[in-house]
């Protein structure tokens, strides 16, 4: 019965690059430029370990995801797996998860936009620069999936450039350091030892970076759009874990080794610094620039990743007719309409908030970081749809060329450690409220799902 209701089929108009570019893109965001100190705060050193882990947990959730989307590339695939192999409501979950938390990120990123803007044009005003990049995101969206690609192909490639550029530096630095002067490694021991935080700040920590890897299962998402998806998925897959670990695991490195992890909040930006240290004057605004490109490709993704949701949570029948509606350019256009409207919505209520009173803008905070949980629903569904797609496949399976590996211990694995890092979410008070209303909407969005089908049965 799922099948009769999928969404149908959009021009597949972006190349394997594109992909694996809006996968990059989707994962390297305001994050690592901005919130690294966060994750290091609670486990010191250490936190290399923790973005290893964590990346070995995505390793097996993307391979997990890689195998399915080998045999059965679609629009929203992993919410389809989720439908067809676990229950309609896993489906309909990951659906409106995905929908949340990238309209929450996309208001989160276009408020660190206008901050950004700020840096040049002192004085500006807020709302009408958000307004202006909302409809630019907007207008780039709607033209067709392949000027999205585009588009999110540069904003990748910045960040990329950047994160490399500091990796180098920040190398020349530790073993050969300024005027002869090497850093050397002894920050990675020295203040309180390489596990500062003990077992308890090295999960807490994961929470976090969670956080920061969410949106590289856009290749699931995207894969209804690009050209040759078997070959373009195994590639993107294959090269983007590697890279991102290596971006990530790299930069952290370079941070952590050059300045004392706890004298890491008196530094402000490590990016920054690390340039301006090798006398690159001008690092501030390089920086700047880059973090704007980041936000702008987290919106960018949010509003492309989540439009393809509701078009399929239309066609579906769990969301407005309206959204089902495809543009003569091939995209669904209503539905990228109505979440830049959201993402609109939720920015212009942040300005008014902050007018009638600047600590009211804190309860946004706690609604950015409340889409981690949401975030995690896509790879919770991908496990146990994975599973259950091998138990009922073994045909498939026989000369499939991308099985996931030490199937299925690796499985049971990662889903075991994604609950155990909920878990301390809860545990951390830091981010208990923030888990808390992503695990309150999760309930509401299921209880509505019960309520409405029962009504109809």
């Amino acid at each position: 019965m799922a099948q009769d209701k999928r969404a149908p089929e959009l021009k597949r108009s972006m190349t394997a690059g594109q992909m694996e570019m809006i996968s990059l893109g989707g994962a390297i965001g305001v994050g690592l430029f901005m919130g690294a100190a966060s994750t290091i705060k609670w486990t010191g050193p250490s936190v290399l370990l923790a973005y290893i882990f964590v990346g070995l947990i995505l390793y097996i959730v993307m391979r997990a995801l890689g195998e399915m989307l080998y045999i059965d590339p679609g629009t929203g695939s992993f919410a389809d797996y989720a439908t067809n192999h676990i229950h309609p409501i896993a489906g309909y979950l990951a659906e409106w998860a995905n929908v949340f938390q990238f309209i929450v990120v996309g208001i989160s990123d276009v408020v660190a936009t206008t901050e950004y803007l700020r840096f040049w044009w002192k004085g500006s005003s807020d709302w009408i620069a958000g307004v202006i990049v909302i409809v630019a995101l907007l207008l780039a969206n709607l033209v067709s999936a392949k000027a999205y690609g585009t588009l999110e192909f540069w904003f990748a490639m910045i960040k990329v450039i950047t994160i490399i550029m500091m990796i180098v530096l920040g190398l020349f630095l530790i073993f050969f350091g300024i005027n002869g002067h090497a850093i050397g490694f002894s920050n990675l021991w020295r203040h309180g030892g390489f596990f500062t935080g003990g077992i308890k700040g090295f999960f807490f920590s994961m929470a976090i970076i969670v956080g920061s890897y969410e949106g590289i299962e856009l290749i699931g998402i995207s894969a209804g759009e690009v050209a040759n998806p078997q070959k373009a998925i195994v590639k993107s897959v294959k090269s983007v874990l590697w890279r991102i670990l290596i971006f990530y695991v790299g930069a952290i490195f370079v941070i952590v080794t050059l300045y004392p992890w706890n004298e890491l909040s008196t530094v402000g930006s490590p990016f920054v610094n690390t340039f301006a240290k090798v006398g690159i004057t001008t690092a501030a605004s390089i920086i700047n620039f880059v973090v704007l490109t980041a936000s702008l490709s987290g919106a960018n993704s949010g509003i492309y990743s989540s439009s393809r949701m509701l078009y399929k949570l239309a066609h579906e029948g769990e969301a407005p007719a309206t959204f089902k509606y495809v543009s003569k350019h091939i995209v669904p256009s209503r539905a990228i309409v109505g979440i830049t409207s959201g993402i609109l919505a939720g920015f212009l209520l942040n300005v008014v908030m902050q007018l009638f009173n600047k600590s009211l803008a804190n309860v946004f905070v706690i609604v950015y970081s409340s889409s981690v949980l949401p975030g995690m629903v896509a790879w919770f569904v991908i496990l146990l749809a994975e599973y259950q797609f091998r138990k009922r496949n073994p045909e498939l399976m026989v000369d499939h060329p991308f099985k996931l590996p030490l199937f299925p211990y690796s499985n049971f694995f990662a889903f075991i450690m994604l609950l155990v890092i909920v878990v301390f979410m809860f545990i951390n008070p830091e981010t208990r409220l923030s888990v808390t209303v992503g695990a309150i909407v999760l309930s509401v969005a299921a209880i509505s799902y019960v309520v409405r089908h029962r009504k109809q049965n």
